[in-house]
């Protein structure tokens, strides 16, 4: 039996109340696409270990002389961050610097607690990864993935761990070579055979 537009109409602004009166963050979510801790240096405006009562920069000393507020969404469905307060906690922020001169950060941002900073990566801070911002890091989700372009790394974390920060995220740089190529290096070491562009199953 065919509607009337008057119980069509009904239909549609029953519809349009549910969704106003639904629960603040249900149906809503932060989404991410993922980003090699070397991405993130490299792709935002400032990079901060901080506590509550001081902070060491890393990057973006030209753009903020001294932070002394971080600024972030209030929900985490709007990517909002929860840092743990009064404690001697430090973390590693990066976050962009608004026009206004805020600082502002979001769940998208690489935050990470100082302690679980491999020691390169913390090296890696003040050299390694935005002197090789010309390089290009791509995701490997499943096999077989390959590079697009001499310039690029494969991240295989997710491939081989089925975790973002795993070893290779932990331990490794994608360094640019004189002729313009990348590839993974560990410190000094060449990369394990594992994490060499995989192209076959």
């Amino acid at each position: 039996m065919p509607r009337s537009p008057q119980t069509v109409r009904s239909w549609a602004l029953l519809l349009r109340l549910l969704a106003l009166l639904r629960p603040p963050g249900l149906g809503e979510a932060c989404s991410c696409a993922p980003a090699h801790p070397q991405q993130h240096v490299c792709h935002s405006a400032l990079v901060i270990r901080a506590k509550i009562s001081s902070e060491k920069m890393f990057k973006g000393f030209e753009k903020v002389k001294d932070v002394q507020y971080i600024y972030t969404p209030f929900d985490s469905s709007l990517c909002g961050v929860k840092l743990e307060a009064n404690s001697q906690k430090q973390y590693i922020l990066t976050g962009q610097v608004l026009n206004d001169g805020k600082v502002f950060i979001h769940l998208c941002n690489y935050i990470e607690p100082w302690e679980n900073l491999s020691f390169l990566q913390r090296e890696s801070l003040n050299h390694h990864y935005h002197l090789n911002c010309g390089c290009q890091i791509t995701t490997c989700y499943t096999v077989p993935c390959t590079i697009a372009a001499p310039n690029e790394c494969l991240w295989t974390d997710w491939l081989l761990e089925r975790k973002l920060y795993g070893y290779q995220a932990q331990h490794y740089v994608c360094m640019k070579h004189v002729d313009g190529t990348c590839s993974w290096y560990e410190g000094r070491l060449p990369l394990r055979k594992e994490f060499i562009d995989i192209i076959q199953p």
